[in-house]
């Protein structure tokens, strides 16, 4: 198994697939008022830095970082993996990805807001060192969302 992850444009047409898949999962389980995921035209705007994972050349997964100058540090956004390749550690290569991107930019201060129906991913993010913390940034104490973060080193 061939594993790229690569930069590229958030509106190109893998990533388009890549979000787009992730808002149907997000549009069934939460209300509208606690998604919190970013458009294409949001990210572009908001300047994040968005890769692709690609098996043997074929989308498998996704994940972004906004860098936060003001509070010093990155936060993840729009992580997914597409239902085929779970289990098959992209996630984790992923998360790996965007904690040495977010390093190489200085930050070292990583931080993530997930919904509480994201089972794998709080398993994930919990297992590579994350740890539960309030509510930052532009999110609020809300019953659906759990917020992260991990000290790069």
């Amino acid at each position: 198994m061939n594993v790229m992850i690569a930069r590229e444009p958030a509106d190109s047409p893998d990533a388009r697939l890549l979000t787009g898949e992730l808002d149907d999962v997000l549009q069934a389980a939460y209300p509208p008022e606690s998604r919190h995921g970013y458009s294409v035209d949001m990210l572009i705007r908001e300047g994040v830095h968005f890769f692709v994972a690609r098996v043997d050349g074929a989308p498998a997964g996704c994940a972004g970082v906004e860098f936060v100058p003001d509070g010093g540090y990155g936060e993840l956004k729009r992580m997914y993996v597409r239902p085929a390749w779970r289990g098959a550690r992209i996630g984790l290569r992923l998360l790996q990805h965007i904690e040495d991107h977010t390093r190489s930019a200085g930050y070292m201060l990583l931080r993530l807001e997930t919904g509480v129906d994201q089972a794998a991913a709080i398993r994930l993010y919990e297992a590579a060192g994350y740890r539960r913390i309030p509510p930052f940034g532009p999110y609020w104490d809300d019953p659906v969302s759990l917020c992260y973060e991990k000290m790069l080193s």
